[in-house]
């Protein structure tokens, strides 16, 4: 059974400051949503009220393209298709409820995105610009959501009318319906994939977190997650591999209970992190079985069990640092830390660690931590906290994307937050310690003659 938010969980110094970087421009007139980073090229695309979609440079900062003309109503979702060469491809979910396919050729792209004023109009023509290449109908409602599969075979939405569907690109622009998935019983807000299977998540209206798989030519539910107490905004899978990358990366001097939970945590595969309403953040785990859930080369297994259901049980409660109804969640794919902002205008940064005296610790509450009820091993705690990100206006959505621009350190990335006030802000997380080092070698070169 989950636990409730902490009521005043333990907070500790925050050791990184979260640094404007800059604003992208120049901004939308009307509510921003979303902004989906590129997989693999500098860019990203951001959904606007005003029914277009805006694609900025993260070299530049600046607009290079404004896509009008496909949806009747706001555009609520972007997305990128990955794995695609020669071209960009990106699907758009609207209140108008239909998704869209657009298509360009990525033969300007290197200049574009280096460009320091964006948009050329003296250079523009119609093949430099996304063409709209076939739209996506069978909702009754909105779309809230929409995001394609690791592979990029199939493409999810979801919507207003309670409903999940399942797309696949038989070949260009012929799509086909796999699945209508209806288990929730209310407006769904968020659909995601796993990085490395065919398992899809969906949070909905109805407070409950919903996950499928396809069996014998069928898509079904194998979970249902019940923790959350009001409508769960968002949902998003932990990174592949991330063992070599978040807390786990350091493997000196560990016990024998730390190597343990280490090889439970891969048994398992990515976890997932959701947000709600009831203003918590919750990582969920998935019970491992005998023989895993997949290859670890992203591919399914062939054979399949009778009984495809999953058990998913709550790991942790990250420290309660909102006030208001928590958006958004975004996990680092180089760090392992997690980002989330909301309706309190807020931005926050967790990390997990390993706990000081793990094998003493025990749950305040009496909470089990796993099927096994042991005390949990690491602990989640803020290590960044902005306030009035975006002034007085909600923070609908952040994520991590690569640095791009020309003060990036190897490996570097930023968060990127989408508002309410049409504007897509970048930020830097600075380590305090280092940035004042930094500081001080720059007043030494000031001060030398």
């Amino acid at each position: 059974m989950a636990s409730p938010p902490p009521a005043s969980a333990p907070r500790h110094a925050p050791t990184h400051t979260l640094r404007a970087l800059a604003t992208l421009t120049p901004p939308s007139n009307s509510r921003t949503w979303q902004t989906a980073p590129h997989p693999s090229s500098p860019i990203v695309a951001t959904a606007c009220s005003d029914r277009s979609v805006r694609v900025y440079s993260l070299t530049s900062f600046t607009l290079l393209h404004s896509i009008t003309g496909g949806h009747k109503r706001s555009v609520r979702s972007v997305s990128w298709k990955p794995h695609v060469r020669g071209q960009d491809v990106l699907a758009t979910g609207s209140f108008d409820a239909s998704a869209g396919i657009w298509r360009r050729a990525q033969h300007r792209l290197e200049r574009e995105i280096t460009s320091s004023t964006g948009v050329d109009d003296d250079d523009e023509d119609d093949d430099d610009e996304y063409q709209f290449a076939c739209i996506l109908d069978g909702h009754e409602s909105e779309i809230k959501s929409l995001s394609w599969s690791p592979s990029g075979q199939y493409l999810a939405t979801c919507s207003r009318d309670k409903s999940v569907w399942i797309w696949e690109e038989l070949e260009e622009d012929n799509f086909e319906t796999v699945a209508v998935l209806q288990e929730h019983d209310g407006d769904v807000k968020c659909v995601a994939w796993h990085p490395e299977e065919d398992l899809l998540v969906s949070a909905s209206y109805d407070d409950t977190v919903r996950l499928y798989r396809e069996d014998a030519d069928d898509w079904v539910q194998v979970s249902c997650i019940t923790g959350h107490k009001k409508t769960v905004w968002w949902a998003e899978f932990e990174g592949s591999g991330m063992a070599k990358s978040d807390f786990r990366g350091q493997r000196d001097a560990l016990s024998e209970e730390q190597e343990r939970h280490i090889e439970e945590l891969d048994k398992s595969g990515p976890r997932l992190a959701t947000c709600s309403d009831d203003i918590s953040i919750r990582i969920w785990r998935r019970k491992a079985r005998e023989g895993g859930h997949g290859a670890k080369d992203g591919m399914p297994s062939i054979i399949r069990s009778a009984a495809v259901d999953e058990d998913w049980y709550e790991e942790a409660v990250l420290p309660q640092a909102h006030e208001r109804p928590v958006y958004s969640v975004s996990w680092s794919r180089r760090t392992g830390m997690i980002v989330s902002a909301g309706s309190d205008g807020k931005i926050i940064v967790y990390k997990e660690r390993w706990k000081a005296s793990s094998s003493a610790q025990t749950e305040s509450d009496g909470t089990p931590a796993g099927p096994d009820a042991d005390a949990p091993l690491t602990e989640w705690v803020v290590v960044a906290e902005l306030f009035s990100a975006h002034d007085v206006f909600e923070i609908n959505h952040v994520v991590w994307a690569e640095r791009a621009d020309k003060g990036k350190r190897d490996g570097e990335e930023v968060v990127l937050s989408t508002g309410d006030d049409g504007e897509v802000r970048v930020w830097v997380l600075d380590e305090q310690g280092l940035e004042e080092e930094k500081e001080k070698e720059k007043e030494k070169e000031g001060a030398a003659p």
